[in-house]
């Protein structure tokens, strides 16, 4: 099921108030959240004991059992614009988080999701409880990375929240565990910022030291709802040393300083650095240009975390589903634990 089923799905029940359909008429909430055949969502009633909400319910709930799925188990809540929110007793998810960390790319194609992906696994072998958030929504790829692509998670005991999948000592959570890897997820901005903060806020994530959150490229709406919902202890910026890349990384690294942000910036990784052949491991070639991370780094005053190689290995681990970091004594994996001796030397 998606969020835009439900929708869709809504549109063939009308207020009988006004005749209008409770997409058009504004009646739905932007709460629409998804666990398997779970799904519930909000809608608002403009009076206090509206004639027509038990009816308008049962035809909801009708709806998606009709339109989206006979088997799913509805829950509708009715809200009330004079309706105060309730206080929230139970502790966070998050309570026991140390310290939420993005890794953010300017663009897209900077491998990104890889450094991410082998941050957290060295940092599980480094003696950290360590997380791992997938916040890419329109082009999840940690399953895959971590070879547990058809993992479905659960609910943790007798709560709502989802329990992470867990893999080489991290826990993992991505929209890719409830979505159809074949099938786009075309979403707008809200439905797909909610989702995160879903993920975020509804999840069992137990005592971390760390949560590492893969983020989209860019900058998006999903961006500032990750600074909302959560205290980030601070960002990481991917880029290569391309002169394209760097231009989009610096916008980067100025979007988290941004004074409505302000976020720190804790450093910068230059991935894809240079190109070392499998047959000739010591012979280094600069196929994007040299340091330009490290130089862009020391203009912005922000430090510079380290570079990994190009190497066929750091891709063919990824698509296998097991990061290059768990080969012990390959290159590239000491250059993530480097990386990782680094933030430990910062903190």
């Amino acid at each position: 099921m998606f969020p835009q089923q439900i929708i869709d799905a809504l549109r063939h029940v009308r207020y009988p108030g006004t005749g209008k359909d409770l997409v058009e008429s504004g009646m739905l909430e932007d709460d629409i959240r998804i666990q398997g055949f779970k799904v519930s969502f909000s809608l608002i009633f403009q009076k206090e004991r509206d004639p027509f909400e038990k009816s308008v319910l049962k035809a909801a709930e009708t709806a998606v059992k009709t339109y989206v799925d006979p088997n799913a188990a509805v829950e509708i809540r009715a809200k009330h614009p004079q309706q105060t929110a309730p206080k929230q007793e139970e502790q966070s998810p998050l309570a026991e988080v140390k310290h939420i960390i993005a890794v953010s790319s300017g663009k897209g194609g900077v491998g990104k999701s890889t450094v991410t992906a082998n941050l957290a696994v060295a940092l599980a072998q480094a003696g950290y409880r360590v997380g791992l958030l997938d916040a890419d929504i329109h082009g999840p790829s940690i399953p895959k990375m971590f070879g547990v692509e058809d993992a479905r998670p659960t609910t943790y005991g007798d709560t709502n929240l989802i329990e992470p999948i867990e893999q080489y000592g991290v826990r993992l959570l991505s929209i890719g565990f409830f979505t159809d890897p074949d099938n786009a997820v075309v979403w707008r901005g809200g439905l797909a910022s909610n989702a995160v903060r879903q993920l975020l806020e509804e999840a069992h994530w137990g005592p971390l030291d760390y949560l590492l959150i893969d983020m989209p490229p860019g900058t998006s709406d999903i961006h500032l709802t990750v600074v909302q919902t959560v205290h980030l202890a601070g960002a990481i910026i991917v880029s290569t040393p391309q002169q394209v890349a760097l231009q989009d990384a610096r916008r980067g690294v100025d979007m988290y300083q941004n004074e409505k942000i302000n976020v720190p910036v804790l450093g910068i990784i230059e991935n894809m650095a240079y190109f070392t052949p499998r047959e000739l491991p010591e012979n280094k070639y600069y196929i994007f240009g040299k340091e330009g991370a490290k130089r862009l780094a020391e203009q912005l005053h922000v430090p510079f975390l380290g570079q990994i190689p190009l190497v066929q290995s750091i891709c063919e681990s990824g698509d296998e589903g097991t990061p290059i970091v768990l080969q012990n004594g390959h290159p590239a994996a000491e250059a993530f634990r480097s990386v990782v001796r680094k933030l430990e030397e910062g903190r």
